[in-house]
């Protein structure tokens, strides 16, 4: 296993545990030069390979959150979103899809700032982007003020599936007319409902995570963390009583990742675990936690070539590169994700071409600029 760190920004950070970690509000962030410009994450990826290119949605405070990345001359590229941007436009947080039926991409805008910001900021665009043109655009807000966490594409039906945050609730928006649909809502008041992104399965129901309140408590249970679906037959979202089974006792585990492997949905969440989810009941059966004793996260899997589906496994540092076998429910761990003295802190989804080169993007890493990092197989 070969393994490159390409750095769009390199500038360390010095202060987060002693100055900014549960100090810093979102106008102290803009305010500072260094942080607003060199603190970047890699939240997203596409990998088109008639461009031979990855197209690549970031968390910037700046606003520039759209790159690209020529995997031949290896190098980063603007895609121009400068052009388009709002001072509040903060992130594409998994929020890139591809629709080869347009030959375009799809984004949408999530956010940073707090909701003291709620009447200034304007609230989540959905963004069109021709890869082939270079030409970039803002299709509509959805919804005023309200910004957008997370897309999926129905291709059969030519949907975008949005998930919004805050609030959190669903809706969809019909490509070749902009109609707008709110579906209904996700999440209550303790906690984020959703995971990292929401995922359509092969019957064309978008799946997220939801969460009771239980109203006349002050705290709503172990159970409170369960899936839903929005039903597209049915025109509906059904709330599961299920949810991802603890495997440590009672209750369910929050959802992380939900990943359609071959028309099998299967889940991520607690520490890193991975869930298969029946799609009749909600219910996620405990597969395995590929990396124990210490804090983990499977944000993002994804099928290969070589029918496995591959992810990373860990944080703070210790990232390992994962091979999961959905038929069987195996996994391997590779190799762990460093190049010289440069360790991958996290990573929030990846991108795998057809020779099995994985692109993984970190994000969140709290002492310098994340990176993108080059898996060869």
């Amino acid at each position: 296993m070969k393994v490159k760190a390409y750095k769009l920004k390199d500038v360390k950070f010095p202060n987060w545990f002693t100055e900014v970690e549960n100090n810093w509000h979102y106008r102290v962030f803009v305010n500072s030069h260094q942080w607003k410009d060199g603190w970047i994450s890699f939240d997203c990826a596409v990998y088109l390979e008639e461009a031979h290119c990855l197209y690549l949605g970031l968390t910037s405070f700046s606003g520039d959150i759209f790159y690209g990345f020529d995997t031949e001359k290896k190098r980063f590229f603007s895609c121009g979103y400068e052009r388009i941007k709002d001072k509040y436009d903060a992130k594409f947080q998994r929020s890139l899809e591809y629709f080869e039926k347009e030959k375009c991409l799809f984004g949408a805008v999530a956010q940073l700032h707090d909701i003291d910001n709620y009447y200034d900021a304007p609230g989540g665009a959905l963004i069109r982007y021709d890869p082939f043109k270079n030409y970039i655009e803002k299709l509509c807000i959805p919804f005023k003020h309200v910004y957008i966490q997370s897309i999926v594409l129905d291709r059969k039906n030519g949907y975008i599936y949005g998930l919004t945050l805050i609030p959190e609730f669903l809706f969809r928006y019909e490509i070749s007319t902009g109609k707008i649909l709110e579906l209904g809502p996700v999440g209550s008041c303790y906690g984020f409902a959703q995971g990292e992104n929401i995922e359509i399965d092969d019957e064309g129901c978008v799946w997220c995570g939801w969460n009771i309140l239980r109203p006349w408590q002050s705290q709503p249970g172990p159970d409170a963390n369960r899936l839903c679906k929005y039903d597209s037959e049915k025109g509906r979202i059904i709330y599961f009583e299920n949810g991802l089974e603890n495997p440590q006792g009672k209750g369910f585990v929050k959802v992380e990742g939900l990943f359609n492997l071959g028309g099998n949905l299967f889940a991520s969440g607690g520490n890193g675990s991975i869930f298969k989810v029946d799609k009749e009941s909600g219910s996620g059966q405990y597969i395995c936690t590929p990396v124990r004793g210490r804090r983990s996260r499977i944000a993002s899997l994804r099928m290969a070539p070589d029918g496995y589906a591959y992810g990373v496994a860990g944080r703070d540092g210790m990232c390992r590169l994962i091979r999961f076998d959905p038929a069987s429910g195996k996994y391997w761990l590779l190799g762990e994700i460093f190049s010289g003295q440069d360790w991958c802190w996290q990573v929030h989804d990846i991108a795998i071409t057809k020779d099995l080169v994985i692109y993984a993007c970190e994000n969140d890493n709290p002492f310098r600029s994340s990176y993108l990092w080059e898996i060869s197989l």
